[in-house]
């Protein structure tokens, strides 16, 4: 039975990767089709929509075997080390610039998101204030 669940929640995620490609290909959004289905799949559990327990054993499921899909990459330098020979220095550069724009873009939007949050409580308890006093 617990194996059902994860095959019905992992086909909940590929329903969204479908539509995200579809809307890709028909409306020719300038972002592949698994952003934009990871996109409505975000809203759609924001809205409450759809409950995170409808699939969360079966995003765990595919998150356990993530690292797999780094094995070929990691066996494709290895086995062709000739194509980063002499650029080693390079691709380290681009991963440490990379990784800071990362914790820096990341550092700026929950910087934002807090700034937000803050201000929509502060609205409320202003909201709460006035009708107190009337």
């Amino acid at each position: 039975m617990n194996a059902i669940k994860i095959i019905v929640q992992i086909a909940i995620l590929y329903v969204f990767l479908f539509i995200g490609n579809a809307m890709h290909t028909y409306a020719h959004i300038p972002l592949p089709g698994s952003i934009i289905g990871l996109l409505l799949l975000f809203l759609v559990l924001s809205l409450n929509i759809l409950s995170v327990k409808w699939i969360e054993r079966g995003a765990g499921f595919l998150l356990a075997f993530l690292p797999l899909l780094f094995v070929p990459t990691l066996v494709g330098i290895i086995k062709y080390p000739d194509l980063f020979y002499g650029k080693g220095l390079l691709v380290l550069l681009v991963v440490i610039i990379s990784t800071l724009m990362t914790i820096v873009s990341a550092g700026k939007i929950s910087q934002f998101v807090e700034h937000k949050t803050k201000q929509r409580e502060e609205k409320k308890k202003c909201y709460k204030r006035s009708s107190q006093s009337l």
